[in-house]
C-alpha cells in the first residue's frame, strides 16, 4: 500500500487550502516588511548599516538553507507536523523579535524566524499537492502562490504605516493573527500526509549549506561596510564557499544512499 493510499480523507481540501495560504504568508510577509522598518531599528538600537543588515541575512539564512530539508523532514515526519511545528515556531519568535531588548536576541529571534518559514513553507506546499488532484490541484498551487505574491507587495505599504504610527515592533505583531489562524485549521481540518518511500535525511548537508551561506555572507558584508579585503574576509568567504561545496557532495550521497 502506498504513501497516498494510508493518507486519511480531507474533511474539505478547501480549509487545506486556507490554512496553507495562511502559513505561507508569514514568510512571504516578513520577507518584504522588514526593509521599510530597518532605519527605525537602527535608531533603535544605535547600530551601524551592517549590524542592522543582519536583521534580515538572520532570517534568510536559514531558510534558503534549511528549505530542502524542511520538506524531506515533512515527508518522513509528516507534512500537517512539521507545518504546525513550523507555524508555531515562526509566531513564537515573531513575538521574541517585537520585545527583543537586544540586537542580538532580535538576531537570534530573526533565525529562529527562518527556520520556522524553512520548516512551513515546503511542507504547505505539498498538503496541497496531496488534497487535490488533477486540474484542482493546479488551481489550488496558483491561488497559493498568487496569495503569497500579493501578501508580499502589500507589506510593506502596511509595514510603513505602522512604523510610522505603531513603532517598528508592530511589524512582527502582524504575524500573530495569521500564524494563529493557519495553525486553528491546520490543527481542525488538515489530514496528515507523509512519503514512506522518501530517502534520508541529510542533516550534515543542511548544517554544511547553513555554515556555508553564513560565511560567506558575513565575508561579503564585513567587505561591503569597510571596503577592505582583510583577513576575516578572505578566511570566511573561503571557508563558505568550501562548506556550500561540501555540502552539495553531501546531497548527492545521501541521493545515492535512497
Amino acid at each position: 500500500m502506498n504513501a497516498r493510499a494510508r493518507e486519511k480523507p480531507r474533511a474539505d481540501p478547501r480549509w487545506t487550502l486556507a490554512a496553507c495560504v495562511l502559513a505561507s504568508s508569514l514568510s512571504f510577509v516578513e520577507g518584504s516588511v522588514l526593509n521599510v522598518a530597518l532605519p527605525a531599528l537602527r535608531a533603535s538600537y544605535g547600530a551601524g548599516a551592517a549590524e542592522v543588515q543582519w536583521v534580515v541575512n538572520a532570517y534568510l539564512l536559514p531558510l534558503s538553507a534549511l528549505l530542502l530539508l524542511g520538506g524531506a523532514l515533512g515527508d518522513h515526519f509528516g507534512r500537517r507536523r512539521l507545518l504546525l511545528f513550523g507555524t508555531s515556531l515562526f509566531t513564537v519568535a515573531s513575538v521574541l523579535c517585537a520585545l527583543a531588548p537586544s540586537l542580538g536576541l532580535l538576531f537570534a529571534a530573526r533565525a529562529a524566524q527562518g527556520i520556522g518559514a524553512a520548516l512551513l513553507l515546503p511542507n504547505s506546499l505539498a498538503l496541497l499537492n496531496a488534497a487535490y488532484e488533477g486540474e484542482k490541484r493546479g488551481q489550488a498551487v496558483g491561488i497559493w502562490a498568487a496569495a503569497g505574491a500579493a501578501a508580499a507587495a502589500v507589506a510593506p505599504l502596511i509595514g510603513g504605516w505602522l512604523v510610522d504610527n505603531v513603532g517598528w515592533p508592530a511589524i512582527f505583531y502582524i504575524n500573530i493573527p495569521l500564524g494563529l489562524g493557519a495553525i486553528l485549521l491546520a490543527f481542525i481540518f488538515v489530514s496528515e500526509s507523509s512519503d514512506a518511500s522518501a530517502g534520508r535525511t541529510d542533516y550534515k548537508g543542511a548544517f554544511l549549506a547553513t555554515a556555508g551561506l553564513g560565511g560567506t555572507t558575513y565575508g561579503l558584508t564585513r567587505w561591503s561596510s569597510s571596503g577592505e579585503v582583510d583577513l576575516v574576509v578572505g578566511a570566511t568567504v573561503i571557508a563558505g564557499l568550501r562548506c556550500s561545496r561540501c555540502s552539495c557532495g553531501s546531497k548527492e550521497h545521501a541521493g545515492t544512499a535512497r
